[in-house]
């Protein structure tokens, strides 16, 4: 089981190829860009950024223009983040 940071960096990653993705919406695109920046704040704790981000994607899953490929990726993001800790 890989530790919080390393899930941190896994979903970090999964956002960029997001945000790269030309054939998703741009408004998911920024979404998911806000969420990469939420993640990246060392300043807070692990959990609490992991948190912020859960709910940050949470304004995009359900959007109806989401092709469904980023639908998935969108899901096994947040399946990722909840597996860190709040502590």
């Amino acid at each position: 089981m890989p530790n919080p940071e390393q899930t941190v960096d896994n979903c970090i990653q999964m956002l960029s190829a997001i945000i790269d993705d030309g054939t998703i919406p741009r408004n998911i695109r920024r979404v998911a860009d806000e969420t990469r920046t939420l993640l990246q704040n060392k300043d807070k704790q692990v959990g609490l950024r992991a948190a912020e981000a859960i709910s940050k994607i949470d304004e995009i899953s359900n959007d109806s223009n989401m092709p469904m490929h980023a639908r998935t990726r969108v899901w096994e993001l947040v399946s990722n983040l909840e597996t860190v800790p709040l502590d």
